[in-house]
């Protein structure tokens, strides 16, 4: 039987850094509020010449690298993103694969906000268990700073830039295989996180640029309550699934949106700061890069090893949300 194997991570991170300071001088805020309230102290911000492409175009390269394969054997890329270098096309996956000179591939992009990495895991699990590919490259790549309103004070500090990527590949070994993703979503909450202008509902005009539709908003109180519910939730239901407890997770990597959101899921999951990877305080809110980017400051910082258990936790506009559960199986 074929199983799909997490084989290697990457990530992009923007040199560019935009600290609390910054804000304010453009919002009325403090760092000491900015802190208290998110946990966040900085975030990477990309050139004004980078696009997502680009940004997930350098992650990707990293987990080729890092997964002991070369680029020709991969057979599909899947792009989670929500801010994508086009409107409508191409695809962001299909200027990546562009960019990484691997012609005739199947690509495309997936827009599930914040959850858009752990969906495009289950994707290229789907996939290479059917025997249809072999090696998936994933990529979670955002360019906020580009759909932020810098008037905003309550949501543009949150959002930052970069990418992460992944390489996902079919094994004969059920040892490494990727233990379970489950995902799911419910669009009557789609008020709580939005970019309401721009899409065909709201299409580009005067009146969408003057009053700033095309900019992502949030109802931060909503969201948080909801998210917190939700993530814990959603773990519960993973762990009770599969027979395993809160101990028998060697990293818990959430969705980095908030320091106090990660903070209240862990403690209600029992789940210890030792075992919890947080990089919020570092990058902020990266959407669907923040999963792949928290993941690899963990691997880079030489704390997750081949054969650990992580677990992966989100949610996000839509409402989107989802975990996953796997060992990691660099190629031996």
């Amino acid at each position: 039987m074929t199983y799909a194997a997490f084989r290697s991570i990457g990530a992009y991170i923007p040199p560019r850094i935009m600290s609390n300071a910054d804000f304010e001088k453009i919002i009325d805020t403090t760092d000491e509020w900015i802190t208290k309230r998110t946990g966040i102290k900085e975030r990477r911000l990309a050139e004004k010449d980078e696009a997502p492409s680009d940004l997930g175009t350098k992650a990707a390269e990293v987990a080729i690298s890092r997964a002991g394969i070369n680029k020709e054997d991969i057979d599909l890329i899947i792009c989670a993103t929500v801010t994508p270098d086009f409107l409508c096309m191409p695809s962001t996956a299909c200027l990546i694969a562009s960019k990484l000179n691997l012609p005739n591939i199947m690509a495309f992009d997936v827009s599930a906000a914040c959850t858009g990495f752990v969906y495009i895991l289950g994707i290229a699990k789907a996939f290479i268990e059917s025997g249809m590919k072999k090696n998936v490259l994933i990529i979670g790549a955002e360019k906020y700073s580009s759909i932020l309103n810098y008037e905003d004070r309550t949501t543009c500090f949150i959002f930052g830039d970069g990418a992460g990527a992944a390489i996902i590949s079919a094994t004969n070994d059920k040892s490494e295989a990727i233990i379970d993703v489950q995902c799911s979503s419910d669009g009557t909450y789609e008020d709580l996180i939005k970019t309401a202008g721009g899409g065909s509902k709201n299409p580009c005009s005067q009146e969408v640029l003057d009053s700033k539709m095309a900019c992502i908003s949030m109802k931060g109180n909503e969201t948080f309550k909801l998210a917190v519910k939700t993530l814990t939730s959603d773990v519960v239901k993973m762990l009770e699934k599969h027979g395993l407890s809160n101990k028998d997770i060697t990293h818990f990597i959430p969705h980095q949106a908030n320091y106090r959101i990660i903070k209240a899921v862990g403690e209600a999951l029992n789940i210890n700061d030792e075992q919890t990877v947080v990089t919020v305080d570092k990058y902020g809110n990266t959407s669907a890069a923040s999963i792949p980017m928290a993941m690899n400051y963990a691997f880079e910082e030489g704390r997750i090893k081949s054969g650990d258990t992580i677990l992966f936790d989100a949610f996000g506009g839509g409402l989107t949300w989802g975990s996953a559960l796997f060992k990691f199986s660099p190629k031996k």
